[in-house]
């Protein structure tokens, strides 16, 4: 038996995916509402396939109305799936990962049980911190307790093949015994399992995450400089690019990394880059593509709105498309959108109408201090709006292209 501690996205797919390979599963947030959602077979954010699955799973091998108590007891590894959330000098906050701790080694048992960290953490963390921790509150319990770091890999909007079809798995372990219980877990996914050290596992999640945004640093970079030399088609030339063999793939390849847009956003990019940059300084490393990354991420979003600014009067009616960072997300957190439309109010802008296909509503929950209106249909939308912004991908947006191209289009995603 399995508990995950934290029902978001990586802590709802985690518990699934394992409880649809037949292993029985406690799903437990210290959040009532959300465990009351997923009683109802409702699932708290946009995610492709998860309600299928919680139908199916749900009181037979995924089980959501069992105690702390209970779960931990009856469970050999006990996965910590909670936020790890940037603090404001850029380090990772791991005071929620060590509550979890806490709260699984109050349980009393007798029997070897392992915590598996799949939050992300910095590299050294579980051994230089998390480790000593454990060690020092069970040195008087006689408790039998392992470790493991396993990062998750999975892209929003795509959990659930990710986790189902992964294309690797990553586990720090030290001890046989952990080793030997996460081996049985992993076996069913036939998938290649890489055991290595903690610090190696902590760094390949950091290391993936960091290439990534420097990807779209970079090809944001290139934009800016592509948009100052003038008389260059900036999506033709990316798309040139990508026909070089060494890209090619899916429209959700690494290609898709590589090209232009309003900067990088979501819950992983920014806060690791952030981390991996202040752990680099605090050892002594001065990280300068890391902070070129950061600082090009923060200059696209003051180039957007130059764009603006350069080309439409402040009582221009604004519609923007698209709020969430990515397509097929509903995850609006750290959205490159928010920092435009904040930008853009400051500037002067206030006749701003937004339509997202399935994030409007966490936006104006997330960002009540932002005064612009949303609406639920892009036809009513493109009625009202003088001037469009493209800020998320949405392919759905292709649908009205030629609507769309009669207003004063800025296309920052390149999807028209």
């Amino acid at each position: 038996m399995i508990t995950i501690l934290g029902l978001g996205f990586v802590g709802l797919t985690t518990g699934l995916g394992f409880s649809k390979k037949g292993f029985t599963t406690y799903g437990l947030d210290i959040d009532s509402e959300r465990i009351a959602q997923l009683q109802r077979a409702e699932i708290p954010f946009h995610e492709p396939h998860l309600q299928e699955v919680l139908q199916e799973t749900s009181n037979k091998t995924f089980i959501l109305d069992a105690s702390l108590e209970e779960a931990v007891s009856n469970s050999k590894a006990i996965f910590i799936c909670v936020g790890t959330p940037e603090s404001p000098d850029g380090s990772a906050d791991l005071s929620i990962l060590f509550a979890a701790i806490d709260q699984i080694l109050e349980v009393e048992s007798e029997e070897f049980k392992t915590i598996v960290i799949k939050s992300t953490v910095p590299p050294s963390s579980l051994l230089t911190k998390i480790k000593p921790y454990v060690e020092k509150k069970i040195s008087r319990t006689g408790k039998k307790i392992g470790l493991a770091s396993n990062p998750e890999f999975l892209r929003e909007g795509y959990c659930w093949e990710d986790f189902i079809e992964p294309d690797r798995i990553v586990i720090g372990v030290e001890d046989d015994e952990s080793r030997n219980i996460l081996h049985d877990l992993y076996v069913p996914f036939n998938a290649p399992i890489h055991y290595v050290s903690y610090n190696t596992a902590e760094y390949i999640k950091y290391l993936s995450n960091t290439l990534l945004s420097t990807m779209i640093s970079y090809s944001n970079e290139m934009s800016i400089i592509a948009d100052h030399i003038g008389d260059i088609d900036i999506p033709q030339s990316f798309r040139i690019l990508h026909e070089d063999k060494r890209w090619s793939g899916t429209p959700a390849s690494m290609a898709s990394y590589v090209f232009p847009g309003c900067g990088y956003g979501g819950y992983c990019l920014p806060k690791d880059t952030a981390a991996l940059h202040d752990i680099a300084k605090r050892h002594g490393v001065e990280p300068v593509m890391l902070a070129g990354n950061l600082k090009t991420n923060d200059a696209i979003k003051d180039h957007v709105v130059d764009k603006i600014e350069a080309n439409l009067s402040k009582t221009t009616q604004l519609g923007i498309l698209g709020l969430s960072f990515k397509p097929e997300s509903d995850d609006v957190r750290i959205t490159p959108a928010v920092h435009i439309i904040k930008k853009l109010i400051e500037k002067g802008y206030s006749n701003i109408i937004a339509y997202d296909p399935v994030a409007n509503r966490a936006f104006a929950k997330e960002y009540p201090q932002l005064n612009i209106t949303f609406s639920d249909n892009i036809e009513v939308l493109l009625d009202q709006a003088e001037a469009v912004l493209i800020l998320t991908g949405w392919r759905e947006f292709k649908e009205y292209k030629e609507k769309i191209n009669s207003k004063k289009v800025f296309d920052f995603r390149y999807v028209l």
